[in-house]
């Protein structure tokens, strides 16, 4: 089974609910951040990254000022690299687990992601993450590693992938 599960899906498909719910139920030591929409009342207005340890950053809004753009959200590189690059650090380092959720379009602005990324695909550590549908050299290179299984997420499939995940998850459990 492969070292590297990164779940893929249009947005609003269940990724980072999955990931979250996936992570609540095991037992290895995990580190590493998952995205939530920052909304106020109907509308969502940007992104912030919440590490698994607690700590918290934008990503992107509507109001920040940046000279990063993906779509209408202003892009916090300086916070994703604080927070986000930073708890990815740390679970190379120091954790069973490394979670990623997302390796997307705003996250691969930071050169400093991307540097991190490569190294948490290179650690020998597991991970556990979300990637981008889209194409993207960059990502489509993650998804291309021998070590990666890449599963599509959709309304239909997501009971079945979230068993996938916990078989995945149980797998390399035994395996420490």
């Amino acid at each position: 089974m492969s070292s590297f599960l990164l779940l893929t899906g249009k947005p609003g498909s269940g990724k980072t609910s999955l990931i979250k719910q996936a992570i609540a139920s095991t037992g290895l030591k995990s580190g590493g951040f998952y995205t939530e929409e920052i909304r106020t009342g109907p509308s969502r207005e940007g992104f912030r990254i919440v590490t698994l340890d607690g700590r918290q950053a934008v990503l992107a809004h509507v109001g920040l000022t940046s000279p990063h753009r993906v779509g209408r959200y202003k892009v916090d590189t300086a916070g994703l690299n604080e927070i986000g690059v930073s708890a990815m650090r740390r679970a190379i380092r120091d954790s069973d687990l490394i979670v990623i959720d997302e390796i997307g379009k705003m996250e691969l602005l930071s050169p400093q992601f991307r540097e991190v990324l490569t190294q948490a695909v290179n650690s020998g550590r597991r991970l556990l993450g979300t990637i981008m549908l889209n194409r993207h050299p960059f990502s489509d290179e993650i998804k291309r590693h021998p070590a990666v299984e890449t599963v599509l997420v959709t309304s239909e499939t997501r009971d079945r992938v979230m068993n996938e995940v916990l078989a995945w998850l149980a797998e390399r459990a035994d395996d420490d």
